[in-house]
């Protein structure tokens, strides 16, 4: 019986590395080739025109439509320049992915023949047919019409033969219909909450940014066992295969020397990601084999999530050119490490200061508290939001599986700090606080900078850790759009430090000094937020029980966590700060709850495939082959001499027999329970359904498949295994 998958093993081994293309330049010479980057733009733009497009990219100010044929006219000659014939309005609907529609760079003469045209019009403003797109009921089939429209904040830049320009993606009646739009709000909500408390530290401050530094981890596979395997080609991971004898046990493969296949794939494209502007900086051996991380140069906020996009994109085609395939699944084989998506936040000024680092004066260290606390402050009041947004069907395989951060939001200050928070919400004022003439401010606060040197060891169970002048997001999931987490951080961020202002605001307009007025809130919110530090190990069952205690978030169910975003406390936040408003929070839970049902219905689908014609078929043909065995046994021997050769192989008949059948009948009950779920109206309870009653038998017919696996002979087993999938090289 030929068996396709010994094919495929045996090509992969023979698969030589690809030629990778690597400009003869330093990468700082080709950095940003094809991006439409402020050297270009003064190039190709007009002076004023160029001055005026600075202008809203640096401070905000409305884009004058008037400018738009100018630069849509530098932004053409470029784009020719470099061989482009079309251009696309690039933006991230609710799918987590990207979505373009490419248009050329013609129109009629008017005389017969076509003329190259790009307007400004065209720039700025795209209808793309909405109605195609999750909108959460927003949009119905019958009304298609959804515009797009240009975030001049994000370079224009080139793929192949497109000009891609970045956008936002809304409705025809104005609601969101993707990340960038409450995204771009969500920013400008902290950037302006975080200047007004910089004022009263630092009054020359005129912007505070957001920074964003993700670390993107990822399997790769060979082509042709992934083509060989359903499951990952339609789910994104193995929905059965048993262990490996050998998986990431030895720790051996953690920043281990690359595979000269892969080392060529990375070469291939960091050259393309640096092409494009996107500064990759770090690439290693992750723990689990096969896994890898790239992760780049901290930058703006939106500028980041763009480029992160746009990198996953790049690699799934990269990754092709060397016949690889990149899975960015959390979970895509059971047993080994899962991948995540660490996201390092932080806030920093248009003066050069980094708002969570420490500075050199007492200003600067209450400065620096300031912030270090309001964000904890704002992680403990929306903590099971903060789940939400990083909560997702896939992600949930990882989440607390003692290898990634579990399902209970907290935050890991390290010992130093959280001592040092406890001395500031313990410590009497008068001690903490001190005028001492011209001297100025002294505070009973160690030397910050000197405190924070190497005392944050990492912990690795801790989702939301501070690491030294960051916070690092550890539960997002490896192929989630960054931008979920972000809105719901900085929206959060936001309303923390704009409480603080107002209430150390009313205390100086009662007559207290500033300073003490600082204190006095920064005291509180100490005692306030101190349910949501916690040092020890995240993965204990101690920590789950007492979480439930100090008041914290623990459900673990995917659909339930989603309601978060609906809690009033949530859409009151998002409202007041203009971020989302109740329809489009609805609308996008809609789509969430949608989502996570179609992702376990298609699992589904694809274990009920294979069971029917992959595995049971080979299991019963190994059976008949055996059944074959044992009856020649007793042709040959004697009934007694007979029994003791063949009991072995009449064991493997019986237990094939019973796994068979239990196997069987759990894919009717599988079929059953979809069923029942399917014919539920409510979007949420449906999800809910799914998660209880079919989540379940999927984990369940997999044992059984698993344990076949091991005793059906290795040459019927059509789907490549753990051992050939995680070792290819």
């Amino acid at each position: 019986m030929a068996n396709l998958r010994f094919e495929v093993v045996a090509e992969a081994f023979k698969k030589k590395p690809q030629e990778t293309v690597t400009p003869a330049e330093r990468p700082s010479e080709y950095f940003g080739k094809y991006v439409f980057n402020r050297a270009k733009m003064y190039k190709y733009l007009p002076c004023d025109v160029y001055e005026q497009l600075i202008d809203v990219m640096d401070n905000g100010t409305r884009l004058d439509r008037s400018i738009a044929d100018a630069v849509a006219k530098g932004m053409k000659q470029w784009a020719v320049e470099n061989g482009v014939t079309h251009y696309t309005h690039w933006f991230q609907p609710l799918t987590e992915g990207t979505a373009e529609k490419h248009d050329a760079f013609i129109e009629h003469d008017g005389k017969g023949g076509m003329i190259e045209e790009f307007s400004g019009k065209l720039l700025m403003q795209q209808e793309p047919d909405a109605s195609s797109f999750p909108s959460g009921g927003i949009r119905n089939t019958f009304e298609a019409r959804g515009y797009s429209a240009w975030d001049p904040t994000s370079p224009v830049f080139i793929i192949d033969d497109t000009l891609c320009i970045p956008t936002i993606f809304i409705s025809y009646t104005g609601e969101a219909l993707d990340y960038k739009a409450p995204l771009l709000r969500a920013l400008h909500a902290v950037g302006t909450a975080a200047q007004a408390v910089c004022q009263y530290f630092y009054p020359d401050v005129r912007k505070v940014s957001c920074n964003l530094g993700w670390e993107q981890e990822y399997f790769l596979v060979d082509e042709g066992l992934y083509s060989a395997r359903p499951d990952l080609l339609l789910t994104g991971r193995t929905l059965m295969g048993h262990d490996s004898a050998k998986n990431q046990q030895m720790d051996d493969h953690y920043f281990g020397t690359i595979p000269e296949r892969v080392q060529a794939f990375m070469k291939d494209l960091e050259v393309q990601a640096l092409e494009l502007g996107i500064p990759c900086k770090t690439r290693h051996n992750e723990v689990a084999p096969n896994q890898f991380e790239l992760a780049p140069i901290y930058e703006e906020c939106n500028l980041a999530v763009d480029h992160n996009m746009l990198l996953m994109s790049l690699m799934k085609k990269v990754a092709r050119r060397h016949s690889f395939r990149v899975l960015l699944h959390e979970k895509p084989y059971a047993g080994i490490n899962g991948s995540g998506k660490h996201n390092n936040w932080s806030l920093t000024t248009d003066t050069g200061i980094l708002l969570h680092a420490p500075g050199k004066t007492p200003e600067d260290n209450l400065r620096f508290l300031v912030f270090i606390v309001e964000t904890l402050m704002a992680v403990y009041r929306h903590n099971g939001l903060l789940k939400a947004s990083i909560m997702s069907a896939t992600n949930a395989h990882r989440l607390g599986a003692n290898e990634a951060p579990p399902a209970i939001i907290s935050s890991f200050l390290g010992h130093q700090l959280s001592q040092l928070l406890e001395h500031i919400e313990n410590a009497d004022k008068e001690t903490l606080l001190n005028v001492a003439g011209k001297q100025g401010l002294k505070l009973d606060i160690p030397e910050i900078p000197e405190l924070l040197i190497d005392n944050t060891d990492r912990n690795r169970t801790s989702p939301f850790a501070f690491t030294g002048n960051r916070f690092e997001f550890r539960a997002v999931g490896s192929e989630a759009n960054c931008a979920s987490a972000m809105i719901v951080l900085n929206s959060a961020v936001a309303e923390a430090l704009n409480s603080f202002k107002q209430r150390v605001d009313a205390l100086i307009a009662g007559g207290e000094d500033k300073m003490s007025a600082i204190i006095d809130v920064i005291r509180d919110d100490v005692k306030t937020c101190k349910p949501i530090i916690f040092e020890g190990n995240g993965y204990c069952d101690e920590w789950k029980r007492e979480a439930e205690s100090r008041g914290l978030d623990c459900e673990t169910s995917c659909p339930v966590v989603f309601d978060r975003y609906l809690d009033e406390e949530s859409i009151g936040m998002f409202e007041k700060l203009n971020v989302m408003n109740r329809k489009e929070l609805m609308a996008r839970n809609e789509v969430k709850w949608e989502t996570y049902t179609k992702r376990i219905q298609i699992e589904a689908r694809v274990m009920g495939d294979l069971t029917m014609n992959h595995i049971i078929p080979v299991c019963t043909h190994y059976q008949s082959q055996l059944a074959k065995n044992v009856q020649s046994m007793y042709d040959i021997f004697p009934a007694n001499k007979a029994d003791e050769l063949t009991s072995r192989n009449k064991k493997i008949i019986e237990e094939i027999a019973q796994r068979t059948q239990i196997i069987e009948t759990g894919v009717e009950e599988l079929v059953e329970a979809r069923k029942v779920a399917n014919r539920i109206e409510s979007c949420r309870e449906k999800a809910i359904a799914y998660h209880d009653t079919v989540a379940p038998k999927l984990e369940f017919i997999r044992r059984h498949i698993d344990k076949l696996e091991l005793i059906v002979s290795d040459e019927l087993w059509t789907l490549p295994k753990y051992r050939e999938l995680l070792f290819i090289k």
